[in-house]
């Protein structure tokens, strides 16, 4: 699909028009990437990718399994060991990056189009993803040939040298719930340390990534260093997780999948293994806080934005009993103005469930909360958004008050627009309370005592703490948590330092005669 200036979507009826003008012989591109062609799975199976707003049929994609990933991961070990991009240098590799990020961008309303047909979100949340991605492979473009090595302090007889090298084959598996922003995540840095990718998009949301995979070849990408497997976790996924000829595991997804991972790099080649999963992000708020009216419009997005299917949602709300009623009560009037909608209208905030399978497990969550006691302030509900032809997979912001630290809406992730509202008395309560957790994605702290704000970020064990924000940050700082939240960071330099070996080189120099 190609667009000019003039035809660029800005209202609800602009959107519609650009969707109905796709097509799965034109424009939706539903095979495997593999070798430089588009083909179909070795077996020739296919599945079902839905529209969950509408529950229309967008494509049938292809179902790769272990031949197209043993085929795919030959392919990246002979473009790494050629040498046409592993051995390039930073500015040659700096050049096809850009090239690709402003082919990004030129495609991004077709590309933020494709994520919100495909997993439901709306397209203005899907516009933002884009500006995120596109920044991110500019940023590694324009890291990596700003990164030195080191020499070590020795004495005159000796020169010692420490490098960093591409690991070599990095398989990455993302998830569906931000499809080419995570995908940009782990391709940006991987490819600008001079890897071979194999991207795994989940079958939930693949289509965007099947369109990059066009880009990454219009852009110079050298035969064979980016590939794209459709496919399941159980097949293909695990294919490359045991792949002798795959060096590298990148992974947005699940805790379970994640250990699963683990496993596999261990029953094959020890390979790496880089993992953000799961997280219960606590969101505390000290009666001190400045706004209580802007503070909760904050909380409650970092809930119900993008479905609340992210996996830093500050699910777990927790309040200075001091403030605890008037602060939920705002908390809901700004629930109220955060409905979903159709996700082709800019002005919905939310849009629908990713699947039947998550639509259900929401509201299996939100049915066990009422069951354990928790007090249901707001939704709770299947609702039926008009404009999306009765078949939508849509669920309202949900808020729970009264919840307790045993309950499983207060303890597991639900992936969905759920809230479970927690008190506090004291500092030493909240920090226990935040802690709880198997997770440790994100923290968000909301005080004007700064003694109190260095005490506390210290002890909240996170990988981000945001304070006086949720998730106001961008590409110049690492993404990763702790504890079952995984062991892996997104972003900023750091991630390179993931898709890169050290290698020692010790020299000895013949003394002057």
């Amino acid at each position: 699909m190609t667009q000019s200036i003039a035809s660029i979507p800005e209202t609800h009826s602009d959107w519609r028009a650009l969707a109905e003008r796709l097509s799965v012989e034109e424009d939706l591109e539903a095979r495997a990437y593999i070798d430089d062609s588009f083909v179909d799975a070795a077996s020739g199976e296919t599945f079902t990718t839905l529209n969950p707003a509408t529950g229309e049929t967008l494509a049938e994609v292809a179902s790769c399994d272990a031949a197209d990933a043993e085929a795919a991961a030959g392919v990246a070990r002979r473009a790494f060991e050629d040498g046409a991009w592993s051995r390039s240098s930073p500015g040659e590799r700096k050049a096809v990056l850009l090239r690709l990020a402003d082919l990004m961008e030129e495609h991004q309303h077709e590309l933020a189009l494709l994520d919100s047909l495909d997993m439901g979100k709306p397209v203005s949340s899907a516009m933002g993803d884009m500006a995120g991605a596109i920044g991110c492979i500019r940023h590694h473009a324009e890291s990596i040939d700003k990164l030195y090595g080191e020499i070590a302090p020795t004495g005159e007889d000796s020169l010692g040298l420490v490098m960093r090298e591409p690991l070599g084959v990095v398989a990455s598996i993302v998830p569906w719930n931000f499809p080419l922003m995570m995908t940009a995540w782990k391709i940006g840095p991987a490819l600008a340390a001079g890897n071979s990718v194999i991207l795994k998009p989940s079958e939930k949301s693949p289509l965007s990534a099947l369109r990059l995979a066009k880009l990454t070849r219009e852009a110079g990408l050298p035969r064979g260093v980016f590939q794209v497997l459709p496919g399941f976790g159980h097949t293909v996924g695990k294919a490359l997780a045991l792949s002798m000829d795959v060096d590298c595991l990148a992974f947005t997804g699940s805790t379970g999948v994640g250990k699963q991972l683990m496993q596999y790099a261990g029953q094959s080649n020890l390979k790496k293994v880089f993992l953000e999963c799961g997280g219960k992000s606590p969101n505390v708020i000290f009666a001190d806080c400045k706004d209580l009216d802007r503070v909760a419009e904050h909380a409650a997005g970092a809930i119900f934005h993008n479905q609340g299917e992210v996996c830093i949602a500050g699910s777990r709300l927790l309040v200075e009993n001091a403030i605890r009623e008037v602060f939920v009560d705002k908390v809901l009037a700004a629930a109220e103005r955060m409905q979903p909608g159709d996700p082709l209208d800019p002005a919905s905030f939310m849009g629908a469930m990713v699947d039947q399978t998550q639509y259900q497990r929401v509201l299996d969550y939100i049915r066990q909360g009422v069951e354990e006691g928790a007090t249901l302030r707001t939704g709770g509900q299947a609702l039926n958004v008009g404009g999306a032809n009765g078949q939508g997979l849509f669920i309202g912001p949900t808020v729970f008050d009264g919840v307790t630290e045993s309950m499983a809406i207060g303890r597991e992730e639900i992936f969905g627009p759920v809230l479970a509202v927690f008190g506090f008395d004291t500092e030493e309560e909240a920090v226990r309370l935040a802690n709880d957790s198997d997770y440790g994605l994100a923290a968000g702290l909301w005080s004007q005592d700064i003694d109190r704000i260095m005490r506390v970020t210290r002890r909240l064990r996170s990988g981000q703490v945001f304070v006086n924000n949720w998730a106001d940050m961008d590409q110049t700082v690492p993404f990763g948590g702790v504890k079952q939240s995984g062991n892996g960071r997104d972003k900023s330099h750091h991630s390179l330092e993931e898709y890169s070996d050290l290698k020692t080189v010790w020299i000895s120099l013949t003394p002057s005669p």
